[in-house]
């Protein structure tokens, strides 16, 4: 069993003892992932380059572990393998900046 698969049944596990499942529809898994990425995002608002290196680490944990369970329980109720959709999404981007024309800039794809 791999990392990812040992986490993933963890979330279910836990979702499941407390019967949760009827509530994470893929609709419901994916708006709760917006809402927790809002939420890492709330801990930066307002703060100044310097001020956002000193943000508190434990709140970026707890809701960084919340946009991850969120990612992960969506994958698993689409059946999909997060390593791989990873790696696919990685080689998609090579292919999208190649090295040459996107090293050091912040420019979209379509504008290198």
């Amino acid at each position: 069993m791999t990392e990812i698969e040992e986490i993933t049944n963890e979330l279910v596990k836990f979702r499941n003892e407390r019967d949760w499942a009827q509530f994470h529809d893929t609709k419901n898994l994916a708006v709760a992932l917006s809402i927790e990425a809002s939420e890492l995002n709330e801990l930066f608002l307002w703060k100044d380059i310097a001020d956002s290196e000193n943000v508190d680490k434990e709140k970026i944990k707890e809701e960084l572990a919340d946009v991850f369970a969120y990612a992960f329980l969506l994958a698993e109720k689409q059946g999909l393998d997060v390593k791989q959709i990873v790696l696919d999404k990685i080689k998609l981007n090579g292919e999208k900046y190649p090295v040459d024309k996107a090293r050091g800039t912040a420019k979209k794809y379509n504008e290198l």
